[in-house]
């Protein structure tokens, strides 16, 4: 049971890859139903003067996927971004140069799920309200996999949605770097690393692109 939260002496020592195994250890945890499990009680006391998480992620807001429960993290160890199809805009990208540049994070983990409803709107061209919008920051990603996937471009192709799915934490990793000099040279200098992963709904797991 994790009783102790991350200080800054501990995150200060942590590197991005050792950062990236921890996350991918706890999802196993997850798939595994092995939870290490947390004194909230502890951790919220220990975390009131400050905070040191050790990562950040951008992941979708779909509630079937929690981010510190599928990754098997507790209070104060991870910042979480949430914006349905996991895209980057202004106010994410501050966020991340935040988590990472003033607080200490030593990664960016990009995380897109299976079977995600954002990406099945952008793939049939939705036009609702502020979704309309919201769905342009997805297109690339579908109109890159219509030149890479046979058959409909649309939701009723599951391996056209499961391609633009990967397409889209792609792209999206490759426009933090683009958007944010900040970022991109953290990366450079191996303070950070920006990844990508999907998240499967069938299994629990978190496959790494």
């Amino acid at each position: 049971m994790k009783k102790t939260a991350i200080t800054k002496d501990i995150q200060s020592a942590l590197t991005p890859n050792g950062v990236l195994q921890d996350l991918l250890d706890g999802n196993n945890r997850f798939v595994n139903g092995k939870l290490e499990g947390a004194d909230n009680s502890a951790l919220v006391q220990q975390t009131t003067g400050g905070q040191f998480p050790k990562a950040v992620v951008l992941s979708c807001i779909d509630s079937r996927v929690p981010v510190e429960t599928v990754l098997d993290q507790a209070i104060g160890d991870i910042f979480v971004a949430r914006v349905a199809g996991n895209f980057e805009n202004t106010d994410i990208l501050g966020s991340l140069e935040y988590s990472c540049n003033v607080a200490g994070s030593k990664l960016i983990l990009v995380l897109g799920h299976e079977s995600c409803g954002a990406v099945k709107a952008a793939c049939d061209g939705v036009e609702l309200g502020n979704i309309t919008a919201m769905l342009e920051n997805i297109m690339p990603a579908v109109r890159k996999s219509a030149d890479e996937i046979q058959g409909e471009a649309n939701s009723s192709n599951k391996e056209f949605v499961a391609k633009t799915v990967e397409n889209n934490v792609r792209l999206t990793m490759d426009r933090i770097r683009e958007k944010s000099p900040i970022l991109k040279e953290m990366e450079e200098n191996d303070e950070i690393a920006i990844v990508g992963g999907v998240y499967s709904l069938h299994t629990g797991k978190v496959e790494m692109l």
